[in-house]
């Protein structure tokens, strides 16, 4: 694929490691450096790649020659990652976007900047993504849903047609939402949790704690 783009990665963590691999394989973004701000800045390359500070970044990468993806997960409920991508657009980056080529992506779903959406994700027609947005691998986005402005989604999460996912929340593996339902803002949702209807703002929902049965498996199924 040609590279029409240097980037940078803010970030040294896994999820940095994982993007470094998808842009370079998997895009037109060349990946040149990582940016960790100072106080966090423990070596200076990852990779192979260096990692500099990211208050000076402008002065080493500049904007004009260089685009911006946070790798950062959902710490702080995604307000680490939401900081840190203003920031470098505050200082005239332009945020850099990832769409695997092996998701499903239908052509008129609207994306927003700075969106990383794994493979084998379904986005199913007239739905929106919107900024800051992570899609790990594997879930499905039903049609005329939303997930809304620095969401992160895990894996194998079903999100039905007509819902709408707040910002900031994150959803855990295996979770599903059922159609017509509303996720405020500022909401975890474990893994595994089913939800039928609308979730307040500021929630959150996690699954019982699945208990071993005092019955053995070879006994339950007459295994002799």
């Amino acid at each position: 694929m040609k590279k029409t783009r240097k980037l940078v990665i803010v970030g040294d963590s896994a999820f940095a490691e994982i993007a470094l691999e998808y842009f370079e394989v998997d895009s037109t973004y060349s990946p040149v450096a990582f940016a960790v701000e100072s106080e966090y800045l423990k070596r200076d390359s990852l990779n192979g790649v260096p990692v500099v500070p990211f208050e000076t970044l402008s002065s080493t990468h500049p904007p004009s020659e260089y685009d911006v993806y946070v790798a950062i997960v959902y710490s702080q409920l995604n307000r680490l990652r939401t900081r840190l991508a203003l920031s470098a657009k505050a200082s005239g980056y332009r945020l850099a976007s990832y769409v695997s080529s092996r998701s499903f992506v239908w052509r008129n779903v609207q994306l927003g900047e700075h969106v990383f959406i794994f493979e084998d994700n379904t986005v199913q027609p007239f739905s929106a993504i919107g900024d800051n947005v992570v899609l790990w691998s594997g879930n499905h986005i039903g049609h005329h849903s939303k997930v809304l402005n620095n969401a992160f989604i895990s894996s194998h999460v079903v999100v039905s047609g007509f819902c709408t996912i707040g910002e900031n929340c994150f959803l855990g593996v295996n979770s599903a939402i059922g159609n017509n339902v509303e996720v405020g803002e500022d909401c975890w949702i474990g893994p595994g949790v089913s939800i039928t209807r609308n979730v307040p703002k500021d929630s959150i929902v996690r699954a019982p704690e699945h208990e071993i049965a005092k019955i053995g498996a070879r006994r339950f199924f007459k295994v002799k």
